[in-house]
């Protein structure tokens, strides 16, 4: 099995004449689009419409292959400078049609009988949520022009910090016990099984971020004003109702999720001070302890273990499922290992133009990896549900995002668990699931905080380095509670996570995905088999409806707080099993 994932599906390299015609052909699609939309008050509506919408969709299946291929390369290697200049190029040609686009949605939404010649025609029905959010959004578009200058601004701008961010973080050296290393492998070693390791670990992780920490807070401060700039020229109240309106997600959810997350944060820090008296720690759980593996789950796994226990897990649930993840290791869609230049953490890239899709890891074996694995390829299969759609139907929101992903999550946690004979060993299991739960509620809801604050000072405040430390430790207090060790936090989390340098709030998609998906694996443990169909139709009514309609397709009102404490309680009554095997073990 190959280490590294197979690109010359896509293109054989930059200099294949592929490649070449292609980024050709992207500049040809984009003049065509600019001289179409420029006569439009001259056409017949109804074929304005259509025409429009068939240029868009070969703009986008192009634009999506190039702009992956380009991208890909990049996240193996950020040092690949013929990656970023390619990514730039690319960016810049598309950047192109944002005043077209503008001309197109304005023309569009002024149509008096516009969804009346929706429904007439039968491509132009497949996209009746794309025009009916047209109409809704058309208030917060620019002019023509003004689009345009946003576009390529933003070449120079959001995604140039947002590069550097990934640059620095990936490439800084990192000095550990007389040697040196890099980031994403340091951080891995929150998981050994050594305590002095992982103390040693986390004070080399946080010293090296003292060599980046100045460039870093430039990116995050220039982020985020440009966001409140673009928020402010499209009539948006604050970045969070733009997030909002771009997930297709009523605030009221989110009220209700956060709420139902407010009231459970006790039970968390109960969590974290019964794992810190454990591990010998009388005033919380000291950050570098907070991924301490416990029970007896030390075994390292290769990626064909990996590979061989998901495919097995996965054909118990759906054999739709259990293939495509045998795909992604047989035909090299996974990149595996830490290296020097590789961007860190984890994702998934969908690649429509070959059906298939892209992952990398920091694999270094432990089962929480194996775990990261099977997350990314929920992204996959939520990928392949939704690909029979049109090319402009294909994009979910953030919340719904991480559906497929966490529901992975639920349904290899909850095969270990059940097949786990040995006490430590289940031990092991549920505390690793505690361990990701409270990522995606304590640590989302302090990522949460953190935005919030960043954005309500941006306006008259540039934050050094030292005042965002003192933002992200006071969030960490505000969301883990006494459940941490006050003198042991992380304040430089908002360095090392990439999320604060793309999407805006791309935090609380998480809690609402995990949430979300514990509700769905409830469900699915009522209804057993019968339940795997909706569960994929819901998949795929993801990108053509908005979150709450997509959760009646499960009989779900996301706006009842009650399901939300639902998935909640769920992680409580494992909370509470956890803590009495450590009251167990006090007493031996």
């Amino acid at each position: 099995m190959k280490e590294c994932w197979n690109l010359d599906v896509i293109y054989q390299g930059f200099e294949d004449p592929a490649y070449l015609q292609d980024l050709q052909e992207l500049g040809v699609l984009v003049q065509r689009f600019g001289d179409f939309t420029r006569n439009l008050q001259e056409k017949d509506p109804k074929q304005g419409l259509k025409e429009g919408i068939a240029v868009q969709e070969q703009l986008s299946d192009l634009a999506e292959k190039l702009a992956c291929y380009a991208s890909l390369r990049q996240a193996a290697d950020t040092t690949d400078a013929d990656a970023g200049s390619q990514m730039g190029r690319i960016l810049a040609l598309y950047s192109e049609i944002a005043g077209p686009q503008a001309a197109f949605e304005q023309w569009a939404s002024s149509l008096p009988n516009l969804m009346e010649l929706v429904d007439s025609d039968e491509v132009l029905k497949q996209y009746s949520f794309l025009f009916a959010n047209m109409l809704e959004n058309s208030s917060h578009l620019l002019p023509q022009i003004g689009e345009q200058i946003m576009a390529k601004m933003e070449l120079s701008g959001g995604s140039a910090w947002s590069d550097l961010q990934s640059y620095v973080t990936s490439t800084v050296p990192v000095s550990y016990r007389d040697q040196v290393t890099n980031l994403s492998a340091i951080r891995n070693l929150a998981y050994d099984p050594d305590p002095q390791v992982r103390k040693d670990a986390y004070e080399a992780e946080l010293a090296c971020y003292k060599q980046i920490e100045a460039p870093v807070a430039f990116a995050l401060n220039s982020i985020k004003l440009e966001t409140l700039t673009d928020c402010a020229l499209r009539g948006y109240g604050t970045p969070l109702d733009r997030t909002l309106k771009k997930s297709h997600m009523s605030r009221e959810t989110l009220e209700a999720m956060l709420g139902a997350m407010q009231e459970y944060m006790p039970k968390f820090r109960q969590y974290l001070r019964a794992k810190g008296k454990a591990l010998g720690h009388q005033n919380g759980l000291p950050w570098y302890d907070l991924f301490a593996p416990m029970g007896g789950s030390s075994t390292k796994l290769t990626a064909q273990d990996a590979r061989d226990y998901l495919v097995k897990v996965f054909s118990g649930f759906d054999q739709e499922l259990s293939d495509m993840v045998a795909r992604a290791f047989d035909e090299e869609w996974i990149d595996f290992y830490p290296r020097s230049g590789k961007s860190g953490g984890a994702f998934c890239a969908g690649v429509r133009a070959i059906g298939q899709s892209r992952v990398l890891t920091n694999f270094d074996g432990s089962f929480s990896d194996v775990v990261t694995l099977a997350h990314e390829l929920g992204h996959a299969f939520h990928n392949q549900c939704t690909s029979s759609h049109r090319s402009l139907n294909q994009d979910y929101s953030m919340p719904l995002a991480e559906t497929a992903s966490t529901f992975n999550e639920c349904v290899v946690m909850a095969s270990a668990i059940r097949d786990a004979k040995d006490p430590n060993e289940k031990l092991a299991l549920i505390e690793s699931q505690l361990q990701d739960a409270t990522q995606i509620i304590c640590d989302i809801y302090s990522r949460y905080l953190f935005e919030a604050s960043v954005f309500e000072r941006r306006p008259t405040e540039f934050m050094h380095a030292d005042t965002l430390c003192h933002i992200m430790t006071q969030a960490q207090t505000d969301s883990y509670g006494e459940g941490l060790d006050a003198d042991c936090m992380h304040p430089y989390m908002w360095v090392c996570k990439s999320h604060y340098y793309g999407p805006t709030f791309y935090n609380f998609p998480y809690a609402f995905g995990g949430l979300f998906a514990r509700g769905l694996y409830a469900k699915y443990e009522q209804e057993g088999a019968g339940f795997v169909e909706r569960y994929k139709k819901l998949l795929y009514t993801t990108t053509v409806a908005c979150a709450e309609d997509v959760a009646k397709v499960a009989d779900i009102d996301l706006t009842d707080r009650a399901f939300w404490r639902g998935g909640l309680q769920m992680i409580a009554d494992q909370i509470d099993l956890f803590c009495s095997m450590m009251e167990g073990s006090y007493e031996q």
